[in-house]
C-alpha cells in the first residue's frame, strides 16, 4: 500500500521503540526507505553547534550582515565563518560578489517580479531554505509561501542539504495549486535542472533574485524571523523529532490563526481561499 502522506509526516509516524510492530513492517505500510531511518551523521562538536546557533541568531537578526561582520562581532576567523555560513546555506542579503553559490554549469532564469503588482493567490510563490537549530545539531527547513496571501503552501525539513526534500516540498506545493511564476535565490538547489525541469513542466515560469536580494526575497526572510523567534528559540528542540512535530503545529497556527498586519490583521489561509485561486 502507497501511503499518501508527506515524507516528513511519515517519519514523525514511525516509532522506534515499538515492540508490537517491527521498523521493516512500519516503513512498508508507510512507503518509506528503510535506510533512511538508520541514518546516524558524526555528530558536531559542541563548540560548532554553539557557533553555529550563534551566526543563525545573527543572521536572523540583521540578515544584511556578511561573514566580515558576522566574524568581527563573534571574535572568531571569518574563513570560519564563511565555512559556517556556507554549510548553513545562508548569505548576506545585499549585494555583493558570489552572493548566491551556484553551480556554474546550471541556468540561472532571469528575476521576472520586478515592477510586478501581485494580485491574486497563486500569482507568485516564493521558496527558500533556511537553518533549524537543535539542542545538539540542527536541520534544513525548505518551505514555498504564496506572496499575496502569505500563505505557506508546503514545507519539508531534512538534515542535509541534498536536493531530495526540496523537489518533495515543491511536489506537495504543486499538488495544492499552481502558480504562474515560482521565485528563488540563485542557490545550487534552485538552478538544479531536477528543480527547474519539475517546475518547467508544470508550465510555472522560473523567476530567481538578481543581486539585490533584500528587497527580491523579503517575504521569505519576514516567514523565516517568524518561525525562528515565535516557535524554534522558545521551544529548544532537542530531536529531529520534536522539530518536524513543533514546526508542523506552529505552520497550523501560522496559515490559520495567526494575524497578519499586512493582511488587515487575517490569518494567510482566509486570504488564500478567499478568492478562486488563478
Amino acid at each position: 500500500m502507497v501511503s499518501t502522506r508527506t515524507r516528513a509526516e511519515r517519519l514523525v509516524l514511525v516509532d522506534r521503540e515499538a515492540a508490537e510492530l517491527p521498523l521493516t513492517s512500519q516503513c512498508e505500510w508507510l512507503s518509506l526507505n528503510r535506510t533512511s531511518l538508520y541514518y546516524t551523521p558524526v555528530a558536531p562538536s559542541p563548540e560548532e553547534v554553539a557557533l553555529k546557533h550563534r551566526i543563525d541568531e545573527l543572521y536572523t537578526a540583521f540578515p544584511f550582515y556578511g561573514s566580515r561582520k558576522l566574524a568581527a562581532l563573534l571574535g572568531v576567523n571569518r574563513k570560519a565563518v564563511q565555512r559556517h555560513m556556507q554549510e548553513m546555506g545562508i548569505a548576506a542579503i545585499c549585494p555583493g560578489p558570489n552572493l548566491s553559490r551556484r553551480n556554474i554549469a546550471h541556468r540561472v532564469f532571469p528575476y521576472l517580479l520586478r515592477g510586478l503588482e501581485v494580485t491574486h493567490p497563486n500569482h507568485v510563490w516564493g521558496i527558500d531554505i533556511t537553518y533549524i537549530r537543535l539542542r545538539h545539531g540542527w536541520l534544513y527547513l525548505v518551505a514555498i509561501l504564496d506572496w499575496y496571501s502569505r500563505y505557506v503552501i508546503s514545507w519539508a525539513l531534512d538534515q542535509t542539504l541534498a536536493i531530495d526534500f526540496v523537489l518533495e516540498s515543491v511536489g506537495q506545493a504543486l499538488a495544492v495549486a499552481k502558480p504562474t511564476i515560482c521565485n528563488s535565490d540563485q542557490g545550487s538547489h534552485f538552478t538544479s535542472p531536477q528543480y527547474t525541469q519539475l517546475l518547467t513542466q508544470a508550465e510555472v515560469l522560473v523567476s530567481m533574485d538578481g543581486k539585490n536580494r533584500a528587497l527580491d526575497n523579503v517575504f521569505t526572510e519576514r516567514l523565516w524571523r517568524s518561525v525562528k523567534y515565535e516557535n524554534v528559540y522558545l521551544n529548544d528542540y532537542a530531536t529531529p523529532r520534536e522539530a518536524r512535530l513543533g514546526l508542523a503545529g506552529y505552520f497550523d497556527f501560522y496559515n490559520h490563526q495567526r494575524p497578519h498586519q499586512s493582511l488587515a490583521y487575517r490569518p494567510p489561509a482566509s486570504v488564500y481561499f478567499s478568492r478562486e485561486a488563478v
